[in-house]
Order: C-alpha cells, then structure tokens, then sequence
C-alpha cells in the first residue's frame, strides 16, 4: 500500500515531537531495514516495550560505548553512543512472567541531543531524526561486493530452512546502503566499527569502507 510508509513516518515524527523517546542500549547495533531479536527480561525494558508494542509506537536502540547490557553491581556506568536507529516491533511473544520475545525492525536513524536515566534505570532521550541514506546507485567496480553478498544471502538462506531473516523478497543489490548495511551486519566487525560505519551519511563511502574490509579477505572484488 503506497501511502503506509508516509503515515508511519507521520505518525513516528508525532510520537517524537510529543514524548521522549524510550532506549534500550545494547551491545550491537542496528542498521536500517534490518531485523533484530530480543529477549526482554529487565522490569527497565519490561513495561516499556510492552507499552510500545500496544502504542505501535518505537523505541530506539543505542549501542553502548561503555557498560553492559544488563544492570550488574559493580559494572562500569552506561555510556551511549550518539546516534541510533529507531526499532518497531514486529513480533511479540510472552514466554512466561517476566519474559517477553520480540523482533524488531530498524527504521530511521537519530541523533541524541539529550539524554537522562529514571529511577528504575530506563533511559530516555531527546532525539533528532536523521535523514534516510540517499538512494545511490551502486558502481560498476563494486558490482562483485553485491554479487558475494547474494551469494552469502543464498547460502545462509538454504542452511536456516528459509529464515525471512536472509529473504530477497525487499533485496536492492543496486542500492550502496542497503548493501553496506547488510554486509555490516553479517561481517565480524567490532562494535565500534559498526556504530562508525552506520553514522557515515555517505552511503557510497560506507560501501566503499565495507569493500575495503572485505578486500584484505579476498572477498567482493572484481578478479577476485
């Protein structure tokens, strides 16, 4: 339906102008369009992404700079990194009390401008949205960096019994940030490094960067 993304998009910069948004910091990050697993066992997260989930409301997912994902006595205090990535919940499932599993889908980026903890420790923010990666058509000389990722995609999708995960159903090979993101998800890369990468605003420089690191494994170049 055409006009669904616009009223969703609507309805987020709403949700954004009237409230403070809710995070929930990890130790990963997530990309644009891409999926993301949870289980939620923390009182912090508990209420809030049930509240969410009955809203149709997002939260946002920051990566952690310092800190762990669960509160631990002793552990070193939380510190967030800059920018995220706004999560919708498209499944939820309680297993039992105090249990949810939920997947998330990423959507817009934004950008903490302020940000204070609550008592019960749930952080929330004063977010900027970020502009959506401009659609850029991706290079002839990087062409094999999206023909191995197809091929990636394919192999993961067969070994997991057709999970939607590795699906090519809304697949653009031809689009330099869907397939840098992509690969940035799959690729072994330090947490750091992602958050670096899923900041740039360049989309063909976050590609290129991505060809980069696959070069030196002898991966996604032409010859090769």
């Amino acid at each position: 339906m055409a006009g669904a993304p616009t009223r969703l998009r609507a309805m987020t910069e709403i949700l954004l102008t009237l409230t403070q948004l809710p995070l929930f910091p990890l130790g990963t990050v997530l990309f644009p369009e891409g999926r993301l697993p949870l289980r939620v066992f923390e009182v912090r997260y508990l209420d809030m992404v049930r509240r969410c989930h009955e809203a149709g409301a997002p939260f946002g997912v920051v990566a952690l700079r310092q800190g762990s994902e669960v509160q631990v006595a002793g552990a070193p205090e939380e510190q967030l990194e800059a920018v995220g990535t706004l999560a919708h919940i498209t499944s939820f499932h309680q297993d039992q009390p105090g249990l949810l599993s939920i997947e998330c889908h990423g959507a817009q980026r934004f950008r903490v401008d302020r940000h204070s903890r609550l008592k019960h420790g749930l952080w929330i923010a004063d977010v900027t949205l970020l502009a959506d990666d401009a659609s850029v058509a991706l290079p002839g000389d990087l062409a094999p960096v999206a023909d191995a990722l197809r091929q990636v995609r394919a192999n993961l999708h067969a070994r997991v019994d057709g999970d939607a995960t590795f699906s090519d159903e809304d697949a653009r090979y031809d689009d330099c940030a869907w397939v840098s993101n992509r690969w940035c998800e799959l690729l072994p890369l330090p947490t750091g490094t992602r958050q670096r990468l899923m900041s740039l605003e360049n989309p063909l420089l976050r590609l290129e960067l991505v060809a980069d690191l696959l070069a030196k494994a002898g991966i996604g170049r032409a010859g090769a």
